[in-house]
């Protein structure tokens, strides 16, 4: 394939072959094709068809013109004669990659050991009878294959050519299949699909909006919304009793690679329902899916986990049960250490990885600067060896307190130990995110398992130092559980929540919602909102809830996010038609731009210039 890529040529030779391709430029004229080009069979040996596509390759040998030629079924080889048509055969030579063409022919069989058995269509050939160049393209950027290493911020600029290629042809399939597997399930369970607005209010809801300002309304805003929240839980107040959409969301938040500032997710309410029958009803749509799309069976009902069990064996919320690597608390064995970090922290957790020693001292220090990412001031260590412990922080450790450490973490020659002291929030988040880092170093996760687990039992507000005050958990419409509904007990007060954990990977929250008014206004005054604030910023809902709401709760799946899972991709830029960079910019619609001063100022708005650093 090198070879013939390397056949085209000079600038001139190009430029010549693009001449003479215009003179021959046509229309359909009426042509219709008659199949795709990935589904000619030795089925249809002797048949008349006519295809349409693009060209992949051109190889020339010696009397025949051999083209491959790709539409988004697969391939098709074409094969142009003197022998069937000298005309058609001499202007062949004016074919190049990309180029647009229609043909007809009669499907024969391949020469005897020149079958392609990687494609469907590898038996067979199309010899042209008729042919017309529908359009010509300049020399694309990359080549139009999955096995050229391309820069993503160039594939993102040309993201219709990158398109054309078909790893990420098949993505955008699959998540085409997904969303249709999805409707179909939810339209058999009596889901109805309403739509709900993108301009809508400014509202708290975690992430920064996306303000829209108005021209009819000068001075005010709508902003595009993080989540159809208020208005589903509105519709359950019309009567609707299950709703779901599959819908564009909005938050202006920092980026990563499951993260884009437009997501899609799959939004769900219900009507009359407890948790256990949005969790039922979500469980068998996941299980549906997986069958559908991969043909895996996965069992349900998925095991349920509370939020503390969670944090206390994983670290995490969304823990990844593929493999059993855990923290134990030794906190009580330390308390009186020698060792200070230890003996003054809230705090102390430990992760033993057996076979560790192995480690080289660059990776515990490159393992030490990850772990700093999520707040911690270090990382201790222990190797374990056949007759001792090493480590600088060994000499400040009892025997006793070395021999209750080995008997809780079952220790053996060559594991290592890692320890964290700090914070519960900072020895959670570092070690649970560093059992995760040492699960792929060592190989003890199993890439074809599919772990789906419920985390439930969350708390109802979590505190924030910053601002001194509490702030809700999930939003301010989850419901407490039935003994905290009083809200008399803030700090210990749970959610009726619950998220869908997917391979170490929250693929899924909801909750039953807050159907009281008294309620709601409740918990408003809890998070410090008082009632002006709440009537302003939450009235049409606050009134709704006077109008006979219906016990109700929800789920919404980020549809993006599931869909790089399933297909095992890194980025849920793989899974995203026309993705943002990790810097929130459309490379392909030089987005966002500056916009004209006069759309400025029939907005009423004054842009303030900044100086370059």
């Amino acid at each position: 394939m090198e070879q013939e890529l390397k056949k085209i040529e000079t600038e001139e030779e190009i430029a010549l072959a693009e001449k003479k391709a215009r003179k021959i430029l046509s229309t359909l004229g009426g042509w219709k094709r008659t199949h795709s080009c990935g589904e000619l069979t030795a089925k249809n040996l002797g048949e008349d068809v006519c295809l349409m596509g693009w060209v992949q390759y051109r190889r020339d040998h010696g009397g025949l013109i051999f083209i491959d030629l790709r539409d988004r079924e697969g391939l098709t080889q074409v094969v142009f004669s003197p022998e069937y048509n000298q005309k058609a055969h001499e202007e062949a030579h004016v074919l190049r990659p990309e180029y647009v063409l229609a043909v007809k022919g009669t499907v024969r069989r391949r020469p005897e050991g020149m079958e392609n058995p990687k494609l469907v269509t590898g038996e067979i050939e199309v010899v042209v009878t008729e042919w017309k160049l529908l359009n010509i393209s300049k020399t694309p950027p990359f080549l139009i294959e999955d096995r050229i290493e391309v820069s993503e911020n160039l594939r993102l600029k040309y993201r219709y050519l990158d398109f054309r290629r078909n790893k990420l042809k098949q993505n955008i399939i699959f998540r085409h299949k997904a969303a249709q597997c999805v409707r179909n399930f939810l339209n058999a369970n009596g889901f109805l699909e309403i739509e709900t607005p993108f301009l809508t209010k400014s509202t708290p809801e975690g992430a920064r909006d996306f303000l829209v300002p108005s021209r009819l309304h000068q001075g005010k805003f709508f902003a595009l919304p993080q989540s159809p929240q208020l208005f589903k839980q509105l519709l359950m107040i019309g009567g609707f009793d299950r709703y779901y959409q599959i819908v564009k969301c909005f938050r202006d938040e920092d980026l990563r690679a499951d993260r884009q500032p437009e997501f899609t997710q799959i939004d769900m309410e219900m009507s009359f329902v407890e948790e256990e029958d949005v969790m039922s009803i979500s469980e068998k749509m996941i299980q549906t899916l997986v069958k559908e799309l991969l043909d895996i069976d996965v069992k349900i009902p998925f095991p349920r986990m509370s939020y503390d069990e969670a944090l206390d064996k994983y670290g995490l919320d969304k823990p990844d049960t593929r493999f059993e690597l855990y923290l134990q608390d030794i906190t009580d064995i330390v308390r009186g250490s020698n060792f200070q970090v230890f003996s003054k922290a809230p705090i102390v957790k430990a992760l033993k990885v057996p076979g560790g020693g192995e480690l080289s001292r660059k990776e515990i220090d490159d393992y030490t600067e990850y772990v700093k990412v999520f707040g911690a001031q270090g990382l201790a260590w222990i190797k374990i060896k056949e007759n001792e412990w090493q480590s600088p922080i060994v000499k400040f450790m009892s025997d006793e307190e070395k021999q209750k450490i080995a008997e809780r973490l079952d220790i053996k020659p060559g594991d290592i130990i890692f320890f964290q002291a700090a914070s519960k929030e900072v020895v959670n988040d570092s070690l649970g995110n560093l059992r995760v880092k040492l699960g792929e170093r060592f190989n003890l996760i199993d890439k074809n398992k599919l772990n789906f687990v419920w985390i439930v039992d969350f708390p109802l507000f979590q505190y924030n130092e910053e601002e001194k005050r509490w702030e809700a958990c999930h939003h301010p419409f989850t419901s407490p559980q039935d003994k905290y509904l009083d809200l008399a007990d803030i700090e210990n007060a749970r959610a009726r929540a619950y998220d869908l954990v997917f391979n170490g990977n929250e693929i899924g929250g909801g909750s039953i919602r807050i159907h009281s008014y008294d309620v709601q206004m409740k918990m408003f005054e809890a998070l410090g909102i008082g009632k002006e604030e709440a009537e302003d910023k939450f009235g049409f809902l606050l009134n709704a809830l006077k109008y006979g709401a219906p016990p109700h709760g929800g789920i919404a799946f980020g549809f993006d996010r599931l869909i790089m899972l399933l297909l095992g991709v890194k980025s849920i830029r793989e899974v995203i038609p026309f993705p943002k960079t990790q810097k929130g910019a459309c490379l392909l619609a030089d987005a966002p731009s500056y916009v004209d001063k006069k759309q400025l100022r029939e907005l009423g708005i004054k842009v303030r210039e900044t100086k370059n650093e």
